[in-house]
């Protein structure tokens, strides 16, 4: 069973087609008109070894606020669509990840209850062009729609670019993780309501 999904969004700002697949070798094919973002997506998957294929074309004449919510928005559905009903997935995953003096601590239960805790002081509002408070929105939409709680705290760091790149090698990390099937489980749901 390939768990697998994509996903299509055509808005008045703008046009995405995003294709996930959880049990993949962090293949990518990654094109948002977003450098930074971009980058950080790719690292998200290749830590992750996920496959993804995230094609944007955004208003980024006005900001680049909608391609980076509208992809979070995306990502998460198509994660919920190929986790399907969770049977026999960990569930649960956490820890603490360097990017060089970047600390980030993070902690995921795929629960169907989204939820995101975000402590993370930025030292300053951009790294080149990008606007790093879009971070929160992108983790934001990614946890409303993944229907995830999701906790990330940088602990300590000073360079942005690795601020962000922990964070976002850390999720790809636990996401892959909280997503292993575990043969033991034998295909049940792991909770005790029967259902996540």
């Amino acid at each position: 069973m390939t768990r697998e999904a994509t996903q299509l969004r055509k808005t008045k700002e703008t046009d995405i087609q995003l294709t996930l697949i959880l049990d993949g070798k962090g293949d990518t094919l990654i094109k948002t008109g977003i450098g930074f973002f971009d980058h950080m997506l790719t690292l998200f998957a290749v830590h992750g070894l996920f496959d993804l294929s995230i094609q944007a074309k955004g208003d980024l004449e006005v900001d680049d606020h909608h391609t980076v919510e509208d992809i979070g928005i995306c990502l998460g559905l198509a994660f919920r669509e190929a986790i399907g009903n969770g049977a026999g997935i960990n569930r649960y995953a956490s820890g603490i990840f360097p990017m060089d003096e970047s600390l980030c601590q993070i902690a995921v239960d795929i629960s169907n209850r989204p939820y995101l805790g975000f402590k993370i002081d930025f030292p300053f509002e951009k790294t080149g062009r990008f606007d790093m408070q879009l971070v929160k929105e992108f983790f934001q939409a990614f946890v409303t729609n993944a229907k995830i709680s999701l906790h990330i705290q940088v602990l300590t760091g000073e360079n942005m670019h690795h601020i962000a790149e922990s964070c976002f090698k850390a999720c790809g990390v636990v996401l892959d993780q909280a997503t292993q099937l575990d043969p033991r489980k034998n295909q049940l749901i792991p909770s005790t309501k029967g259902v996540l």
